[in-house]
């Protein structure tokens, strides 16, 4: 059975596949064009996924990206889908981000002159496909600001914590079915196998990150427990939100690899939110357990 807002559908399908090309262009700059290809009722889909180029050698720890790329918030939203270690992303991703936002834009990044790792950046993009059908929107579509953070506790040690604000200027729009449904009673999150853009989205969200990671000697590659948790809070529904109107997602997991070809992980999703129909809410409630 099909994930609420997955992108994996029933049966043998393709799952998210990348054709991927990178590499430097002159001294200064360097280029990545990626396209991803995946199923969606019986037909393969193919999107253009990433086409930036950025800075390689501007001072003082800066870099600039412009072009088509995934927002570096979060743990996984900058990381292909096919590099996950589950099948379908936790229901903080398929809820607020559509599963993988990526975008138009532009991104400053500054990387601090510190001993331990400290990033900070600036992303604007046009919003569209954090939320494709909007009712009203202004320009830029979305602001994002984020903070990483990261060292190494001695050889087998490591950790990664991680902050996120995200302005979306887009608000969804809301179709006649929407209302229909929620005469009728049933969950519309769950009628929607196929992500497209985020089913929960708001004027403001904030996202939390914290992961940390033992490999002994620093060996990730032959044995590695990974333990990872997200929180995300979406506020300004739509003009009709009241302050406790909001979307709330955390994730956990843990991962263990005990050999360079073999690895089990268990997760823990919890999604609450509130799914606008014209003026009011309903509750939505979803949980799950997954295991790889």
């Amino acid at each position: 059975q099909p994930l609420a807002m997955g992108q994996r559908e029933k049966g043998l399908q393709l799952g998210h596949s990348d054709i991927s090309a990178a590499g430097p262009l002159g001294r200064s700059l360097s280029a990545r064009f990626t396209v991803a290809s995946h199923s969606h009722d019986g037909k393969v889909e193919g999107e253009l996924e990433e086409a930036y180029v950025q800075t390689r050698n501007l001072p003082a720890g800066l870099q600039l990206r412009v072009g088509r790329f995934p927002s570096q918030i979060g743990y996984l939203n900058e990381q292909h889908p096919h590099a996950d270690d589950f099948v379908e992303r936790p229901l903080l991703y398929r809820a607020f981000l559509g599963g993988h936002w990526f975008d138009d834009g532009v991104r400053v990044n500054w990387t601090a002159p510190t001993p331990f790792y400290l990033r900070t950046g600036l992303e604007v993009f046009t919003g569209k496909q954090l939320v494709q059908e909007a009712a009203s929107s202004s320009s830029p579509g979305a602001i994002a600001l984020s903070v990483k953070t990261g060292d190494d506790w001695g050889t087998s040690n490591s950790w990664q914590l991680g902050a996120a604000w995200v302005r979306t200027n887009r608000e969804a729009a809301l179709h006649e079915e929407d209302e229909e449904g929620a005469e009728g009673g049933h969950d519309h999150a769950h009628d929607h196998a196929h992500a497209h853009g985020a089913m929960f989205s708001g004027r403001d969200m904030v996202l939390l990150d914290a992961a940390w990671k033992w490999a002994p000697d620093g060996n990730n590659r032959e044995r590695q427990l990974k333990v990872v948790g997200e929180w995300a809070k979406v506020s300004g529904i739509n003009r009709y939100a009241q302050s406790n109107d909001v979307h709330e997602a955390s994730s956990l997991m843990a991962v263990w690899r005990w050999s360079a070809a073999w690895e089990a992980g268990v997760r823990m999703d919890w999604l609450k939110a509130r799914s606008p129909h014209g003026g009011h809410f309903h509750n939505v409630r979803l949980q799950e357990q997954s295991l790889m």
